[in-house]
């Protein structure tokens, strides 16, 4: 038996509290476990019944809050009805019987609907699927399939294939279509999801609310819960998925707010900041005494999106909240890199929480390391009103979570975001465990999950702040967000060897924090906080990232001291405030004043930095200010200043290598150039002297006012003995590159390095294309860097649609949509109609906000796209190329919500445009020439060319797309076509120097001239008549039966020759729609409806004697008609084929309905069924009805009731489907599943009743 030396788990390290020294400081002060402090938890949602987050240290709720603020939990419950002998009948159709244990004393019920899936987070969906289709679907199906299959074998045995019967060929053609209707329905299967009924009312002291999950409608099964903030009642959905909802209600009932979770990440976090385990207080939280308010903003509908919505109602909530549970503290482990930070409504909100209402704002600071200014907004926000935290990684934490060989030593992850800022802030202010161990929703079936990033550390640093409040509440200290951050970082254990935009000040250590409250809790600067601005774009800080033009820089620095609670601070408190400054630095490069007298004003003072001397690389310092009467406190503000100094590269060759460069695990190199003006694209060449190697290669520009993305590569690549590792990515020329090259943290061992990074660049003259198909040729002139080959291609891939508003509407939203006290917000909704004539995919897009969140002006942007049966096929938010939708061919409706507290800024988008993005089935190649002769005459393209003189530009002439290679005609709607441009002939320059080429079309509604012929020349007598003929004829299909019987008689006698005339009558008597369709369902016919048929039969009889069946297919099998007036003869013949059909279709319809008459008058069945089939043969004879694309809706009527009355359910159902393809109703669906239900398909049927609310809903969903 093996031995076994280790049986003590590291339990405490699984959700680690010593690094921080929170198990000491708990041992210590057993009280301070943030017990009274309220924590804001803004994330994917917070599961109440998770093991953790039942209760509190001191026996209190623990979730006592929870909001979902995205919208997507919404129910609208509008209606209102009052039962009848106890029973209601719902939104879906149930009768309800309402039990005996509901107490409603006004009688009165309010009722919605909720399809489930909408409350699922993606994982759950998922698995819910997966296991209903096993149980509901796999197994039938496959049974299904092999009885199908097992008779076709069957016919095919017993018949012999060349001398089938007109009967023997439907019936193999009704088997066929069964086995292909079941291939289909397997292939398309789609499970959307139950549609649950919600029931609403007022108990006398609350609202309650009952969800019914059952299929029997028996309610009595199902919980009833009540309002969340005043029962905290939460219970599993069902007993399926476990996941626990609880609900809220708004604008007096109209609004039933369900509130589940959106992902997994929300819970997790809340178990690091606050859970409790009264029984193992080793997986305790940070703040095991701690409540903890849940409020959702991420979006189910889109995964677990944030949005503008989400976001504000989030904060809208906290001030609310603010008055009644004393919020102290938020958290945020959500968060996108913004553009810019210096505007957007978001931001503004969140400072005005911070400064205002005095919450200390905690935020991860991303995941997107190791190349600096990767700080994701929140945390880079306006004014620098949250604290930003990076993710450590502990000795313990690595053997205890990741389960690694061996210790090494602590470290800030390979993958967090490094600052400094965009506009130069600190980007990181300190660090905590980044990973954890603990809790996650009950829906996932699991204890507890490992989680890491900076998303684990934040709620660490919030819940060391909530202790620390805790504290400070029981010892009565004044405190502040300010001095709560300054604590933090005076205090943090900084990390030998780590730089500091990972670190910030370093890592966080709470008993030093307490002590730095304790002993500066009254100081003048407690409830102050310094903005600085610097230079002339009032940045956060100062930062030097740029070509080297001059070696001494001066900045103007502003500092104005801002009081918590500004508008409650004493005129006396304001006046006789006043600090004295000592300002310090440890650079040499930096000079600076020694000295700064700072009274409530701002104060300006110019510093100078000469970087003349500096060698290349990364450089950071501070400007400290410390308050000359306590020092020791250290330093009251900081001006953070990052310098850069890249390497410049020489010609010609523009590369540089490195060779035997050793990494250790997490070893970060920084490398720093100018990239050469002409420089595109660069490659790095790397290999090692061993084959674990696993690195982390990041390159990255700053472009200005764009997100740190928009100029990146960011890759792991496993670097081995054996294959050289080529990475290949875009640069700009004279902008700055950080090239990143690091040994991923959890990589054990030692690697030597050879690595080469080489410059290469084919310049055009238009780095973006935009050419008009009317302007023609096109000319682009390109330069080399270094004498590249040139080989350019151009692939159109996007059509884009324009869209304009249809309509619109701005309204005032409800009460839970006011900034208190009293900024009501408006929603401004536009819509969008479109078709789609053939099956794409596609991306909806609003360019004028598109692909911004925390820096847009306008706090929404949600978009829903529904069919016009107002199912929701899709949604989306700010950005674009998340969502894509794959729609078939049909009429769609897109409802845009844009949102804001300024009516007059939603009135400037009332005609905004929305682009449709579809993307083109095959890529459209452009012709490119190297002379714009050869452009004109379509002559030899080049294959490519080289540039000798690399300063000389290359003309190339881009010639204009025919009609051959894209036609409107065989194409969606369109205005313009996107796509990309490459010059390169190097195949890593062909992968990565992209450009962008748009390509407008001509006026698509131009209208196309008419072309004069004058065989079709009419008399103005004629014209006459016909002007007079035409609109009676049209009137006439929408008479009573009575009115039209006289109008038709009249207008034979006048137009004797006029087919439509017959055409419109038979409408009248006959109106093929889709409640007409057959049905096993038996009705009492009475005589007239008997009449109807025959006289249809008559009339169709006698249209089709007059009109010459032979003479009409010898026109259609004529190829070519020479005759002069051959234009007038088609017009005729096209008339006489359509009448002659349709009327061959209603006889044949007729003569299905007086087959299926009722049991008194027992026709002689076989008698009419070769009626019927002689209709059917005569049909045949001009249109094929296999043929979807000829079927006429005359004709495919016919062949369902033609397929009904002869027991071809299969065939049937092949015709039917066709029907609702081509626009799908409700009824027709019935039909569908009434049709599954005669062939015995009952998984089928099951499945499309369960569809039937979520395809078919009564309205519109709620934003």
């Amino acid at each position: 038996m093996v031995e076994i030396k280790e049986t003590d788990f590291p339990v405490g390290s699984l959700l680690p509290k010593k690094e921080t020294g929170v198990v000491s400081f708990l041992s210590k002060y057993p009280t301070y476990d943030g017990r009274g402090i309220v924590i804001a938890i803004l994330d994917s949602g917070i599961d109440p019944g998770a093991p953790g987050l039942k209760e509190t240290s001191d026996g209190k709720v623990k979730v006592i809050e929870r909001f979902d603020c995205s919208g997507c939990g919404d129910v609208n419950t509008t209606t209102r009805v009052v039962p009848v002998d106890g029973i209601i009948t719902t939104m879906s159709g149930k009768k309800i019987k309402i039990p005996s244990t509901w107490t409603n004393p006004n009688n009165l019920y309010r009722l919605g609907v909720k399809r489930a899936f909408d409350l699922y987070p993606e994982r759950l969906k998922d698995r819910v699927k997966a296991e209903y289709k096993k149980k509901n679907w796999e197994e039938s199906h496959r049974k299904i399939v092999s009885e199908i299959t097992r008779k076709m074998a069957n016919f095919e045995s017993t018949h012999n294939s060349k001398t089938l019967n007109d009967f023997d060929k439907l019936e193999k053609e009704n088997l066929d279509a069964m086995q292909d209707i079941l291939n289909n329905f397997d292939k398309k299967y789609n499970d959307l999801g139950p549609i649950y009924d919600c029931i609403l009312f007022h108990n006398g002291q609350h609202w309650v609310a009952c969800v019914d999950t059952t299929e029997d409608g028996d309610v009595s099964k199902c919980p009833l819960l009540g309002e969340y903030s005043i029962t905290h009642e939460f219970a599993p959905l069902t007993d399926v998925d476990y996941l626990n909802f609880s609900m809220n209600v708004h604008d007096n009932g109209d609004i039933l707010e369900l509130v589940g979770v959106c992902s997994s990440h929300g819970t997790h976090v809340a178990s690091i900041a606050a859970g409790y385990f009264p029984h193992s207080p080793e997986e305790n939280g940070i703040a095991p005494g701690a409540q903890i308010v849940s409020l959702t903003i991420g979006d189910g509908r889109l995964g677990s999106m944030e949005t503008g919505t989400a976001l504000i109602r989030a904060m809208i909530k906290i001030i609310e909240l603010k008055e009644t549970l004393n919020i102290q503290v938020i958290n945020m482990s959500y968060g996108e890199h913004a553009h810019w930070v210096d505007t957007g409504r978001i931001g503004e909100l969140i400072n005005e929480i911070v400064n205002k209402y005095g919450v200390t704002w905690v935020s991860s600071a991303g995941n997107h390391g190791p190349a600096l200014n990767t700080i994701s907004t929140p945390s880079d926000t306006i004014n620098e009103p949250v604290i930003s935290i990076g993710a450590y990684v502990s000795p313990e934490m690595m053997v205890a979570e990741y389960a690694m060989r061996q210790k090494l030593p602590g470290t800030p992850y390979t993958w967090s975001s490094r600052g400094p800022t965009i506009d130069g802030g600190i980007g990181v202010h300190v660090c905590a465990p980044g990973g954890a161990i603990t809790s996650v929703p009950n829906f996932a079936l699991r204890y507890s999950q490992l989680m890491n990033g900076t998303s684990m550390a934040s709620p660490h640093a919030a819940g060391v702040v909530c202790l620390l409040i805790s504290g400070s509440i029981q010892q009565e200290l004044t405190f502040s967000p300010y001095i709560i951050r300054r604590a933090l970082e005076n205090t943090a254990k900084f990390l030998d060897g780590v730089e500091v935009p990972a670190q910030g000040s370093g890592l966080i250590q709470i008993e030093k924090a307490f002590d730095y409250l304790l002993n500066y809790h009254n100081e003048p600067d407690t409830n102050v906080r310094f903005q600085i601005q610097c230079g002339s774009h009032n940045s956060k800080g100062i930062y030097i990232r740029s070509k080297k033009y001059t070696s001494s820089q001066s900045f103007k620095i502003s500092i104005e001291p801002n009081f918590l609670k500004h508008d409650e601070v004493s005129a006396y408190d304001k006046i006789y405030y006043n600090q004295k400054f000592v300002l310090t630095c440890d650079a040499t490069y930096v000079s600076f004043p020694l000295h700064l007298d700072l009274s409530n004003v701002a104060r300006m003072f110019a510093i100078k930095i000469d970087t003349d001397g500096l060698p290349s690389g990364l450089h950071c310092t501070f400007l400290n200010g410390y308050d000359v009467k306590c020092v020791e406190k250290g330093p009251v503000f900081k001006i953070p200043i990052t310098i850069i100094q890249p390497l410049e590269l020489e010609e010609p060759r523009y590369q540089i290598s490195y060779s035997k460069v050793n990494f250790k695990a997490n070893t970060i190199k920084r490398h720093y150039y100018t990239v050469p003006t002409m420089a595109t694209w660069a490659v790095l060449k790397l290999i090692s002297d061993e084959d674990t190697g696993r690195f982390v290669i990041h390159g990255l520009q700053m472009l200005p006012r764009q997100f740190c993305k928009a100029l990146e590569v960011n890759k792991t690549v496993a670097i081995t003995t054996k294959t050289e590792v080529v990475i290949s990515f875009p640069v700009k020329g004279d902008l700055v590159l950080e090239l990143v090259i690091a040994k991923y943290w959890a990589n054990i061992g030692e690697s030597n390095l050879d690595y080469t990074i080489s410059f290469f660049g084919i310049k055009p003259n238009q780095p973006s294309i935009t050419m008009h198909e009317a302007d023609g040729i096109h000319c682009v002139e390109v330069k080399t860097l270094q004498g590249e080959d040139i080989s350019p291609a151009i692939n159109l891939k996007n059509a884009v649609q324009i869209l304009k508003p249809s309509d619109l509407k701005i309204i005032p939203l409800s009460s839970r949509d006011i900034i208190p006290p009293c900024r009501q917000i408006y929603e401004l909704v536009l819509i969008y109609n479109f078709n789609i004539s053939k099956q794409c995919e596609l991306s909806p897009n609003l360019p004028l906000l598109n692909n911004m969140l925390y820096e847009s002006e306008f706090e929404s942007q949600f978009w829903m796209l529904y069919d016009t049966n107002k199912q929701l096929l899709g949604c989306g938010d700010a950005y674009a190329d998340k969502y894509s939708i794959k729609l078939e061919k049909g009429d769609y409706i897109i409802r845009l919500q844009i949102r804001h507290d300024k009516k007059d800024y939603l009135e400037k988008l009332n005609e905004a445009p929305l682009l449709l993005i579809q993307k083109l089935s095959s890529q459209i190649p452009m012709d490119v020439y190297l002379s714009y002769t050869q452009a004109l005459v379509g002559g030899k393209k080049p294959g490519f060319t080289n540039n000798s003189n690399p300063h000389a530009p290359i003309p190339l002439y881009i010639a204009p797309l025919t009609s051959e290679k894209f036609s409107l005609k065989s194409n969606n709607l369109a205005h313009y076509l996107t796509g990309s441009i490459t010059y390169a002939k190097d195949e890593h320059g062909k992968k990565v120097d992209v450009y962008q080429i748009k390509y407008i079309l001509n006026d698509i509604t131009a209208k196309k001239p008419n072309v004069s012929n004058g065989n079709l020349e009419k008399t103005k007598t004629d014209e006459y008549k016909e002007a007079l003929r035409d609109p009676k004829t049209q009137l006439l299909s929408k008479m009573d039966p009575a009115t039209a019987q006289t109008m038709y008689e009249e207008l034979l006698k006048e137009y004797p020759d006029h087919l439509l005339i017959h055409s419109a009558y038979l409408q009248v008597m006959d109106p093929l729609d889709k409640r007409a369709l057959p049905t096993l369902t038996k009705s009492k016919q009475n005589g007239s409806v008997e009449d109807i048929n025959n006289k249809v039969i008559s009339i169709c009889n006698k249209v089709l004697s007059g009109l010459n069946a032979s003479s009409i297919l010898a026109f259609i099998a004529m190829k070519t008609d020479l005759r002069p007036d051959a234009a007038k003869i088609k017009i005729t013949m096209d008339q006489q084929k359509n009448i002659y059909v349709e009327c061959l279709a209603r006889k044949g319809i007729a003569l299905c309905r007086l087959a299926l008459w009722d049991d008194n008058k027992e026709p002689d069945s076989n008698m009419y069924k070769q009626k019927i089939l002689e209709v059917w043969k005569a049909l045949v004879k001009f249109v094929d009805p296999s043929d979807a694309k000829v079927l006429t809706s005359h004709v495919l009527y016919f062949a369902i009731w033609h397929a009904f009355v002869n027991n071809h359910y299969g065939r049937l159902l092949k015709y039917i489907l066709k029907m609702q393809e081509d626009k799908p109703t409700e009824e027709v669906e019935k039909k569908i599943i009434e049709y599954c239900g005669l062939l015995d398909w009952d998984h089928v049927v099951k499945h499309l009743y369960r569809s039937l609310p979520s395809k078919f809903p009564l309205s519109y969903k709620p934003f």
